[in-house]
């Protein structure tokens, strides 16, 4: 079994979710009592959020470098906002990255859908990185169409949901917001931040949702057992 590094933390709640999906997993492959071996670097949330993402290349980096000095085998970021930095961060290590948006896009390319919605931080919304590795798989990624959603959005991912906290008020608005995707031509929706599966799902709306969590935790069993 190859030995995974966890970049958690960014935020706890999810990283909690990645844990016990990821040994579920393997359990689920192995049995017995085989779980998963791994390293989870959790780092201080108000750090990422005091400097911003966009100026928190370098508290990734060495949470990677520090990794990859325990001998894992492979980096998991495991926040979709985190991505941001992948592709530079990739290019300064030798390990791999399993990246999560491209995990998300050989799924929706699975189910043959070529235009979906995107919900997730402002950074993973209205900065291009998330959207053009998905062009890379030719889809199309539309995101909420008015400022004020977004920060709605954003506040109620790292206010509320971020913290453990789980309201009827902000499912029904993320409900909404993405049935006004769906309208402007949204075959699909990527709940593109690990903490929005914990609001909403599948069992919410009658066309394909992608849990971006679950679907980079199969990716990530699967690189660990070479499937």
């Amino acid at each position: 079994m190859k030995k995974i590094g966890l970049v958690g933390g960014i935020s706890w709640t999810s990283t909690l979710d990645y844990y016990k999906y990821i040994n579920q997993g393997i359990n689920e492959k192995l049995g017995g009592l085989n779980s998963a071996e791994c390293i989870i670097y959790s780092l201080n949330f108000a750090d990422v959020q005091d400097r911003g993402w966009t100026n928190s290349y370098n508290i990734l980096f060495d949470a990677c470098t520090s990794l990859i000095s325990n001998n894992v085998d492979s980096i998991v970021l495991c926040a979709n906002t985190a991505h941001l930095f992948a592709d530079e961060i990739q290019s300064k290590i030798d390990v791999p990255i399993i990246h999560i948006a491209s995990a998300t896009a050989e799924e929706i390319q699975l189910q043959k859908l070529h235009k979906v919605g995107l919900l997730g931080t402002k950074f993973t919304m209205e900065m291009d990185f998330y959207r053009k590795k998905l062009r890379e798989y030719n889809i199309e990624t539309i995101v909420p169409s008015e400022k004020t959603d977004i920060e709605e959005i954003h506040h109620i991912v790292k206010n509320e949901v971020g913290k453990g906290i789980i309201t009827k008020e902000s499912k029904k608005k993320f409900i909404r917001y993405t049935n006004e995707l769906r309208e402007r031509g949204a075959e699909g929706l990527i709940l593109g931040c690990t903490e929005i599966p914990l609001l909403i799902g599948q069992t919410d709306f009658d066309f394909p949702v992608f849990d971006t969590t679950k679907i980079h935790v199969e990716s990530i069993v699967n690189f660990a057992l070479n499937q």
